[in-house]
This record gives C-alpha cells, structure tokens and sequence, in this order.
C-alpha cells in the first residue's frame, strides 16, 4: 500500500509540474495571438507560421494540460446523479470509470497514434503551407505523450478512490502518507 500511496503522490507532483509549465503556454498563446491580430490587423501582413504557431501551442496546452486538468477533477461531466451520491458511492464510480473508460481509451489512443508519429518523423513531416512550421512530428508526438500522462493520472485517481472505497483517504482529499 505504500507503493500506491507514493505512486499517487508522485503523479499527481508530476502533474502539477506539467500544469504549471502549459500554464505558461497559455500565457505565450495570448502574446503569439495579440502579435498575430497586430500584424493582419494593423500591419496588414500575415505569417503563416505564426498561425501555425497557434494552434500547436493550443494543441499542446489541450493534449499535455488533460493529465492536469483530471487531477483538478476539471473535466466537464454530466452531474445528474454523481453529485447526490455519498463520497464512497463517488470513489466507486471514479474507480470503475478509470479502470474501465478511461485507462483503456488511453492505451488505445497511445498505442494507436505511434505510428502516425513515427512516420511524420521518419518522412520529416512539414507543413504543407508555404512559410509553415518544420518538425511537424513534434506536434503529433503531443498525443501519446498527453494520453501517456493522462494513463498516469487515471492509475492515480482509481488508486485514490480505492483509497476512499476502503476508508484510507487522507483529510485533503488524497491519499495519505
């Protein structure tokens, strides 16, 4: 049980690092997207690569934030029963949800985006727009390293409420040392 309880603890560290760095790609794709309406807007010139850069960094923050965002317990879900139940009824239904939903829908995006990220790297995929991003891997390699994460994660919150299940769950919520 002490291995569960530090794989916990370090996943959701883990986590909060990497949420706290996307944070900050947040904060760079708000200044790539004020110098982008800048220089179309006022300027009248647009960069092809700077629209690129956009959307990678916002693919980015969604794939790599995703971890973050489940630990926070941020994911939209419909609360039509979940919020009525008992904190052990919850713990149950966030245990089977993991194991069955979503730990099982990330190995499958992990496993089957390899190939679309090796064979972007092997060919030296680019944009294809004139003026656009090189390395184009880099952005595809953002979705098994964002669904690697959110495995983690998903590991993390089933062994967090197997905690609550059994009655171990610390007073903040996670599981104690």
């Amino acid at each position: 049980m002490r291995f569960a309880r530090a794989y916990v603890q370090f996943v959701n560290r883990l986590n909060e690092i990497i949420g706290f760095g996307v944070s900050w790609l947040t904060t760079l794709l708000v200044l790539v997207v004020c110098y982008d309406v800048f220089t179309r807007y006022l300027l009248k010139n647009s960069v092809v690569a700077v629209q690129e850069l956009e959307w990678h960094l916002f693919a980015a923050i969604f794939l790599i934030g995703a971890a973050y965002t489940l630990k926070q317990d941020g994911h939209v879900r419909v609360d039509l029963f979940y919020t009525r139940f008992s904190p052990r009824t919850r713990a149950w239904v966030d245990f089977t949800g993991s194991l069955i939903f979503l730990i099982p829908f990330c190995l499958i995006a992990v496993w089957s985006s390899k190939t679309f990220v090796v064979n972007a790297y092997m060919i030296g995929e680019t944009s294809p727009d004139p003026g656009g991003l090189p390395a184009r891997f880099v952005l595809k390699a953002m979705i098994p390293i964002g669904f690697f994460l959110l495995i983690l994660q998903g590991f993390a919150l089933a062994l967090q409420s197997l905690f609550g299940v059994l009655g171990m769950e610390g007073d903040d919520g996670e599981a104690g040392a």
